[in-house]
């Protein structure tokens, strides 16, 4: 397998549609019009998924049309939701590096370790691939005013790409969310609220926005579109591996959309023919202040109960409680895979691990990754014969709290 695959130089689409058909329940199955302001389900309430003519979409991929497009998550338009290719609201993101870790995969005795390193996004995290699709479906279906409740990377993409498409963006997060974050929705001038609790809370002021004044609630999976952003990491593992997957994929989940977006897109490749081999083993990964999905998982669960007096020093993976936790928990399942709760020290040490092993300047969530794999090692879970993807889901840069606490060394007098 390879490692970080480098596309062709872009080319003119010529002829590229996508086949998106339209939306359904992931629950009931109740089909939902494709031209119509779509939440969740209008029959239980349930998430819905888009749907594509994914025998009209093989063509394209068979042929590698992909490979002399943009290099950016929209090379697979096939199967992504947007009728018009004209009207995407697009900052680059997307086609991420897929890191080799050479020194790190030697300490740890794996046959194959990668870090998908989603960084280097704009805005900083992997936030901007589901916004950028959000954001483009909603301006397509004449959306002027937006909600979001965030934990601080899901408002600062919504309000970027709301100021790249002309909307309002009302943004609530918590007050102690990192103060990076605070400032980027404030530089793109959204309206922001911060609230005094977690994330759930900033949810409840969203609701009542939406109830007051009519925004667009683009809450985790209460829209549909963001996880066809996040489906694109899927995507791009099967591409930049040469068409193959690893056996392994450790995620940090809070909301689980990119968990479920790429389950969602390995399944999408196989009814295409692209992948006909064993699909990945979904590793949900939390921390010990805040578990509800492993409590989940391990008591049998098909709903996950919300988490009271959540903690973490990772933001993003401090979510008492995720609208799609049964999604979560069925892709989790039917991968084999498992759910890790990892130790706040073990998270800090693991995310300094990988700036000085690799030089990988990780958000904290990506640590609880690396974090994880250590205890799935440890315990036989993970073989030393597996080929492993680590998902580093955003920027060091965003959390100046987790810093070194080395003092800084005295100036020196240069003759």
């Amino acid at each position: 397998m390879g490692s970080s695959a480098s596309p062709q130089p872009p080319q003119e689409d010529v002829h590229v549609i996508s086949t998106f058909r339209g939306l359904e329940c992931s629950i009931c199955g109740l089909a939902h019009p494709m031209d119509e302001v779509q939440t969740f389900c209008r029959g239980c309430g349930r998430a819905l998924l888009a749907r594509y003519d994914l025998q009209a979409a093989r063509k394209g991929f068979q042929q590698g049309l992909y490979r002399r497009r943009r290099n950016d998550m929209w090379r697979y338009l096939e199967v992504m939701p947007v009728t018009d290719p004209a009207a995407i609201v697009t900052l680059g993101e997307g086609w991420t590096p897929l890191l080799q870790v050479p020194r790190l995969q030697g300490q740890l005795g794996l046959a194959g370790l990668w870090v998908k390193d989603e960084g280097g996004n704009p805005t900083g995290s992997f936030k901007a691939r589901g916004i950028s699709a959000a954001i483009t479906r909603a301006r397509q279906l004449g959306i002027a005013e937006i909600g979001i409740p965030t934990a601080g990377n899901a408002g600062a993409a919504s309000a970027a790409y709301a100021a790249r498409a002309g909307m309002t963006a009302h943004v609530a997060m918590p007050a102690d969310a990192p103060r990076p974050m605070i400032d980027e929705v404030r530089a793109y001038d959204a309206d922001l609220t911060l609230v005094d609790g977690l994330i759930s809370d900033a949810g409840k002021w969203i609701r009542q926005g939406v109830a007051d004044h009519g925004w667009f609630d683009m809450s985790t999976m209460k829209e549909p579109f963001r996880l066809e952003g996040k489906k694109t990491m899927g995507y791009e593992l099967w591409e930049q591996l040469d068409g193959h997957l690893p056996d392994v994929i450790l995620y940090p989940t809070g909301g689980g959309t990119g968990l479920i977006g790429m389950w969602k897109a390995f399944e999408e490749l196989a009814q295409m023919g692209l992948h006909d081999g064993p699909r990945p083993r979904m590793v949900v990964v939390q921390s010990t202040g805040c578990a509800p999905m492993v409590r989940a998982f391990e008591a049998g669960a098909e709903r996950a109960e919300p988490w009271q007096g959540a903690a973490s020093l990772a933001p993003g993976i401090r979510v008492p409680g995720a609208f799609a936790d049964d999604l979560i928990l069925r892709a989790v399942r039917q991968s084999g895979g498992v759910a890790v709760a990892v130790e706040e020290e073990a998270i800090l040490e693991a995310t300094y691990r990988l700036g000085r092993l690799e030089g990988i300047d990780a958000a904290p969530e990506g640590g609880a990754t690396l974090a994880a794999l250590d205890k799935l090692l440890a315990s036989g879970w993970v073989r030393p014969d597996e080929r492993v993807v680590l998902f580093n889901t955003g920027s060091g840069l965003k959390h100046p709290e987790l810093r070194s606490t080395k003092p800084l060394p005295e100036p020196v007098t240069v003759p």
